[in-house]
């Protein structure tokens, strides 16, 4: 079996159309098809229905798929153990983090790290989902929740404490005409959002969105109160901490990485990095 003929239809099994599988792995669609025809032809079974728009897979394609799931897994762990124990003194380490932490928090340090860090090349991905190590999307991620996958390394790294923020103008408004700004609701399951929603208490939500930055420039204009984590609403001096009667919550911030990379000295300082900015924007009472 030629190995890359799995690896082309692992891609296709992920992405679900000939097309986003060929743009992932910079070939044209026909070599996604030849690959992807080779594999079945070796294997003789038949893996994927092609519709006019996707692709899915047969009964014998989702098996085939998830064991492919496995072996990059495998793969990946293989590639830290192949740095961790080369003496090479370049490393490029991949991070991942929601866009908040990683705008706010790990993109302003990078300069400093790179210049003590000169062969140490930083990858930051900010995205609102938990990046999967397991396949291979990071090497080392900041969540704020702790994962339950026992093969990887956790370690609490800080505390992120959250407020309800507004503009200067609000002070001179009664609380009950607040106007408040909020997720969309298919984000109701955070925690900081199900503690606005506990605030409201009728008052309307006039604006939402997916993303917190866009919340927080339209809290600066006046439209409402936001709820931030204390490291941007405090800093922001377009805005002013409001007093609650409910308690704001607090989410422990977690450091997740793969045991392979404890023994890669590159990875290490980036851990350290890590730990060492957000402790500092996020303290925790108590880091373990």
């Amino acid at each position: 079996m030629d190995w890359q003929d799995l690896r082309f239809f692992l891609v296709l099994a992920r992405r679900g159309s000939m097309s986003a599988a060929a743009k992932e792995l910079k070939v044209d669609h026909a070599t996604v098809s030849r690959r992807v025809a080779s594999l079945e032809t070796t294997l003789g079974l038949r893996l994927t229905e092609r519709l006019p728009r996707r692709t899915t897979l047969t009964e014998h394609g989702l098996i085939i798929a998830a064991m492919a799931e496995d072996m990059d897994r495998i793969a990946d762990r293989v590639r830290l153990q192949a740095q961790a124990l080369s003496d090479t003194p370049t490393a490029v380490i991949r991070i991942s983090a929601s866009p908040a932490v990683a705008a706010r928090i790990i993109a302003p340090g990078v300069c400093d790290f790179t210049r003590d860090n000169p062969g140490v090349t930083l990858s930051l991905s900010g995205v609102p989902h938990h990046a999967l190590l397991e396949k291979g999307e990071a090497d080392i991620a900041v969540r704020l929740t702790r994962p339950e996958n026992p093969d990887l390394v956790t370690m609490r790294i800080g505390t992120m404490r959250f407020g309800l923020y507004a503009a200067e103008s609000f002070s001179t408004i009664p609380p009950h005409r607040w106007t408040f700004i909020a997720y969309e609701q298919q984000h109701d399951y955070l925690t900081q959002q199900q503690w606005l929603n506990t605030l409201l208490a009728g008052r309307p939500v006039v604006f939402r969105a997916s993303d917190l930055m866009a919340q927080q420039q339209a809290a600066r204009t006046g439209l409402g109160a936001v709820v931030l984590p204390s490291f941007m609403g405090d800093a922001d001096r377009s805005l002013i901490p409001l007093a609650t009667d409910i308690p704001a919550p607090v989410r422990d911030i977690w450091l997740v990485t793969y045991p392979e990379l404890k023994r890669l000295p590159a990875a290490v300082k980036v851990m350290n990095f890590l730990a060492q900015l957000v402790g500092q924007s996020c303290p925790g009472d108590r880091i373990l």
